[in-house]
């Protein structure tokens, strides 16, 4: 029996509020993040992550503090991320109640961050975030799909030279656990997921794929695990808005044949 695929409901954080867009921007309030993941983890989600997508110097402490009430108020795994840059943002979101740290631009920038994060924590506590998109533009006119996805820093702000294949495959090298790879080409668009570069990534990776981007109804939840080959699905509005209540996802999920935990 293969391992259990998991749904985690993401909460993208903005000045203490959940908020939710589309291609990575137009944020719209979701709800208060705290009541949010005591209510995914009552639904039975298996892992919660949250992000601070403006994780400012002066929202730091509010989102640590926002972090131990949302520990103190679930019970299944819970990843943070979002200005990680050095061994102590880790710890302190360790301290605070995480079980996992997501790291995403500081490891582009000094890919180092991974190696240290995992032989000072394990590899089961860091997970790489990757924001890619698929690019048509003239230096990429004509290449395969895999040659065009490029990765994004700064919340989809600024793109790098890093193509997405290669960086997971060194992100992997380097320690990460599991790999988080967002779609900003699917994002907030609910049409489902790029489930030909999660195929790519799971089939040429050992670590797990988590995929984001593009849930917009229950079969797009079973496709990615068919013919994206994901380890989990991680989706925001469909969840934040109750188009999808997680308890429904699962028992269509275990008709169609995917093993989730009920």
């Amino acid at each position: 029996m293969s391992l259990a695929k998991r749904i985690i409901p993401c909460l993208d954080v903005k000045d203490g509020e959940t908020v939710k867009g589309t291609n990575f921007v137009n944020l719209r309030s979701a709800g208060d993040p705290v009541e949010l993941g005591k209510a995914y983890s009552e639904q039975g989600a298996d892992e919660l992550c949250f992000l601070d997508i403006t994780a400012s110097f002066e929202g730091r402490k509010t989102f640590t503090d926002m972090v131990t009430r949302v520990a103190k108020e679930i019970n299944i795994p819970f990843t943070v991320g979002g200005g990680i840059n050095e061994l102590a943002d880790v710890e302190r979101l360790l301290y605070a109640g995480a079980d996992k740290v997501s790291v995403n631009s500081a490891a582009i920038r000094r890919p180092e961050l991974i190696d240290e994060i995992a032989n000072r924590f394990g590899s089961q506590v860091c997970v790489c975030a990757i924001d890619a998109r698929l690019d048509e533009d003239g230096t990429t006119a004509g290449a395969p799909a895999s040659g065009r996805w490029h990765c994004y820093l700064k919340g989809g702000r600024e793109r790098t030279e890093r193509g997405l294949f290669e960086w997971a495959h060194e992100a992997q090298e380097r320690g990460a656990g599991e790999i988080l790879f967002t779609s900003m080409n699917h994002d907030g668009v609910k049409e489902g997921y790029a489930n030909e570069a999660l195929r790519e990534l799971a089939d040429s990776l050992s670590i797990p794929i988590i995929a984001s981007g593009g849930a917009g109804k229950r079969e797009h939840f079973r496709d990615v695990f068919t013919e994206g080959h994901a380890d989990a699905a991680l989706a925001a509005s469909v969840f934040h808005f109750g188009e999808i209540p997680v308890p429904e996802l699962k028992k269509y999920l275990k008709q169609e044949g995917i093993n989730v935990r009920l």
